[in-house]
């Protein structure tokens, strides 16, 4: 009991600091993403180049974010779901779409660049980049599909309790009348 203490007690204090740590750099993203746009305003970078470096940026910031949420959520807290399964199928997916986001995005970003560079015997770079993304987005659904004969086996009480409600709807002898909501 003694020692579980100091190792939760530790684990909240570095998922704080990296949370910070996130938080931080996830603002100086957003700094250099203002930046970048006031320069192309006041034309120290060409218009385009500027915004997109901006969006670059700024989705490289709002990925970053969503990390230090991620790590606060699930490591800051004093509650232990304590099944791997449950706390990567709650973070897993939105982390990974927002890496899928920055992904797609960084590749339509090059492509516009190398168009208006006529560079277009690079243009198997974003390619390359967009085909990744969607085997990541691809992976996802794979690990969701399969991680759900898991879950469902955990909680097959509270699909037990919405078979019996929905087969008696007027009865009020079900141990729970509120039929249990399955979110995927």
């Amino acid at each position: 009991m003694h020692i579980s203490l100091h190792v939760s007690l530790y684990r909240q204090f570095m998922a704080i600091g990296f949370s910070f740590i996130f938080f931080a750099l996830s603002a100086t993203l957003g700094g250099i993403t203002l930046q970048a746009m006031v320069e192309g305003v006041f034309g120290e970078l060409p218009l385009i180049e500027a915004f997109l470096k901006a969006i670059n940026m700024a989705v490289i910031s709002l990925a970053t974010f969503e990390l230090g949420l991620v790590v606060n959520k699930e490591y800051g807290g004093r509650q232990d779901d304590g099944h791997i399964v449950v706390v990567l199928r709650r973070t897993l997916p939105r982390f990974v779409s927002i890496v899928c986001i920055a992904l797609v995005l960084e590749g339509l970003l090059m492509v516009i660049k190398y168009s208006q560079l006529d560079l277009a015997g690079n243009l198997y770079y974003p390619v390359a980049i967009i085909s990744s993304a969607a085997f990541l987005l691809m992976s996802l659904g794979v690990f969701l599909k399969l991680s759900g004969a898991s879950e469902g086996e955990q909680h097959s009480s509270g699909r037990e309790r919405q078979a019996y409600a929905e087969s008696s709807p007027g009865k009020s002898t079900a141990p729970d009348a509120r039929p249990a909501i399955i979110v995927i």
